[in-house]
């Protein structure tokens, strides 16, 4: 397993070529203090044996999310997928957050970054085309750009995002997080987290954060739809008076799930395209064809307030 650590003036990244995982970032809190703020263990070997399924700073694909009907269609042509209880998660027993990726590029500049890159070959998991993915975490200034590319030889389907679990101080819980939003609409779901095909509105419910408010005891596993009218706006907002540190989340993508686990502090901010898109027609499209590039571009800014 390799280790790779890069910093600038603001940040300091660990990742390992284990799922592409970010195992550390370290930024300032309000005391001057190192903090650690994504959950994940100190012993990269941890990850192959501890992790029980949290994808803890993991790259998941080639479906990140659900996806039901036990597969999907292409065409005329039906794909299935190994699924529990008709639900299949994060591209299932093949997840590219249990692969070995390769280390395609360092760079320790002004501007740092390391490149990881893996190729699924065609049907693995399930899924069409040999495809070639590249995750870039980079450092720019306060923020850290994670940058998701995929290609593909055959038509196929991609939804990539990374699932760190930020922790913004040492508290037991999340639940005095300021919580902001640009999204004031989720997808519509079903008992097991399907989405129905149906967006609802966010306003007066619990999942209303478009303006700042404590999380509380608020537990989301939540597929909020981002406001592309407002396009200027980050698409997420959260901040611990107890550390100072703040986090604004940015992203070319539709959609976001925002997971907060009931049994340790942390909260996820999967952009990525909707869950389940391949089985709504109405959903936006996750299909890849070949020559095009598939691209998510997200980027988590920290400041101290």
């Amino acid at each position: 397993m390799k280790q790779v650590t890069i910093k600038n003036n603001f940040i300091e990244l660990s990742a390992i070529n284990f799922g592409a995982i970010i195992q550390k970032i370290i930024v300032k809190n309000k005391k001057g203090e190192d903090t650690n703020v994504v959950v994940g263990f100190n012993n990269p070997e941890d990850y192959l044996s501890k992790d029980a399924g949290r994808f803890l700073g993991a790259c998941v694909g080639r479906y990140a999310g659900r996806i039901s009907n036990n597969g999907f269609a292409i065409g005329n042509t039906n794909y299935p997928l190994k699924s529990v209880d008709g639900v299949h998660l994060h591209g299932g027993e093949e997840t590219f957050g249990k692969k070995y990726w390769e280390v395609a590029e360092v760079n320790h500049g002004d501007t740092p970054f390391v490149k990881f890159s893996y190729t699924s070959k065609d049907l693995e998991g399930g899924y069409p085309g040999n495809v070639t993915v590249m995750v870039t975490y980079k450092l720019v200034g306060k923020s850290l750009e994670i940058i998701h590319e995929a290609t593909t030889d055959k038509t196929t389907i991609i939804n990539l995002t990374n699932h760190s679990y930020f922790v913004l101080d040492d508290a037991s819980n999340v639940n005095d997080y300021d919580l902001e939003l640009n999204c004031n609409q989720i997808l519509d779901t079903l008992d097991n987290l399907l989405p129905t095909g149906k967006l609802t509105p966010v306003t007066n419910t619990k999942y209303d954060f478009l303006t700042r408010k404590q999380l509380k005891e608020t537990r989301l596993d939540t597929s909020f739809v981002i406001n592309s009218a407002k396009k200027e706006n980050t698409a997420a907002t959260v901040f611990s008076k107890k550390s100072g540190i703040s986090l604004e989340v940015n992203t070319n993508q539709p959609a976001m799930v925002i997971y907060t686990p009931v049994d340790f502090a942390g909260i996820c901010f999967e952009t990525q395209n909707y869950p389940d898109a391949p089985n709504h027609p109405n959903f936006p499209s996750s299909v890849l064809e070949p020559g095009e590039t598939y691209n998510n571009t997200s980027t988590f800014t920290f400041d101290v307030l």
